[in-house]
């Protein structure tokens, strides 16, 4: 195996998915692989995507980008098939997230491998989504049986591609996300935000979606124990829909003095800074399979609560990492105040600098090479 393509969003576009992408990418041309990305030209119609722009300004990383794929143009799907068949790549790599991309991503993989000699792994991270949408259950099919092998990043997505194949599959834990700058220290961290050092803060880091829980944080809160702490929540990350609804339950459990809203898209080198800012992570989610919010914790050393749903409990050791609580606000309270309570800060920081160590971007590379060899024999 030499010549690598990505299929996967990738800049200008923005997001976790891209970020990690761009980060492996990187990691396989480390270890010595010829790599390039096929990114989208149109990645999700409006309808699919309820936030202010799917584009950042960060700045371009040092790979190379072709942003070809439509993701609801069938002629583009066949022209970008034909370039990667006649590229002859040893390996396409795709990620995989949403259903809607499955006939897109299906077809693109099965024109490529008409050549004889491409294989396909996929990465994926969701395989079931969140939100469920007509069709799901057929373009996933579809998709997967283009796939010659898959990588999990956490074991419930590994039981889900059970589902749609039988071909081999592994499981690899995402790895951090080390792309967002050095650890920020504290200090630094609240002045650069405007932030009160009296305080001490809770983070909800990311996109602001339904399946994330910010309610039941927000209900938790509320608890008179966090009410008499000089505690706040730090909500960091874009509304996408439903901004109504929480700014309408904030008004009404009276929280708008313990919040520091920043809702706008959050730049790559301003995340350092609120990571430094927490104390303690929150995520809350209702449902999940991993998350990178989990993996930018550990890269900045901060612990966590996450609730107890998906591959959440396998990535975040409760007792020593942070805390694995049930999908509740009344848990969610108590771990926030036992952590604060009894200051159990120093503790599970070490404990999490101790546990980052299984995340490395080697393990999925190593994971992406056992597949391959696996394929190809």
């Amino acid at each position: 195996m030499k010549k690598i393509a990505l299929l996967t969003p990738a800049h200008p576009l923005r997001g976790g998915i891209a970020a990690s992408s761009e980060r492996l990418a990187t990691e396989l041309q480390n270890t010595g692989y010829e790599v390039v990305i096929y990114s989208f030209s149109l990645q999700y119609p409006g309808f699919l995507f309820p936030g202010k722009t799917q584009f950042t300004d960060d700045p371009a990383p040092g790979l190379v980008i072709f942003t070809k794929i439509n993701s609801v143009n069938p002629l583009n799907w066949w022209q970008v098939g034909r370039e990667l068949k006649k590229q002859k790549f040893d390996l396409l790599v795709s990620r995989f997230w949403l259903p809607f991309m499955g006939p897109c991503l299906g077809t693109v993989q099965r024109i490529a491998k008409q050549n004889g000699h491409t294989k396909t792994i996929c990465i994926a991270d969701n395989i079931i989504p969140h939100e469920a949408r007509p069709g799901d259950r057929l373009f996933t099919q579809y998709f997967a049986s283009s796939v010659d092998a898959f990588i999990a990043m956490s074991r419930s997505v590994l039981e889900d591609i059970k589902q749609f194949s039988g071909r081999p599959s592994l499981f690899v834990p995402h790895p951090i996300y080390d792309t967002y700058g050095k650890i920020c220290g504290r200090e630094e961290a609240l002045a650069h935000l405007g932030l009160d050092s009296s305080f001490r803060y809770l983070l909800f880091f990311g996109f602001i979606r339904d399946y994330k829980g910010l309610d039941l944080l927000l209900h938790a809160l509320a608890d008179l124990r966090l009410r008499q702490m000089k505690t706040k929540l730090i909500i960091a990350g874009e509304y996408y829909g439903n901004r109504e609804f929480y700014e309408k339950l904030i008004a009404e459990l009276g929280i708008g003095g313990q919040l520091v809203i920043r809702s706008d898209y959050i730049p790559n080198e301003e995340v350092r800074y609120y990571f430094g800012a927490a104390d303690l992570v929150v995520q809350p989610y209702k449902s999940a399979t991993q998350s990178g919010i989990s993996q930018m914790a550990y890269h900045f050393e901060k612990p966590m609560v996450v609730t107890d749903v998906g591959g959440l409990p396998e990535i975040v050791p409760h007792g020593k990492a942070g805390y694995v609580v049930p999908v509740d606000a009344q848990a969610i309270a108590d771990a926030v105040f036992d952590f604060f309570q009894n200051n159990k800060m120093e503790v599970m920081a070490r404990g999490v600098a101790e546990e980052k160590k299984r995340f490395s971007w080697s393990n999925l590379v190593e994971g992406i090479e056992e597949l391959f060899e696996k394929i190809s024999s």
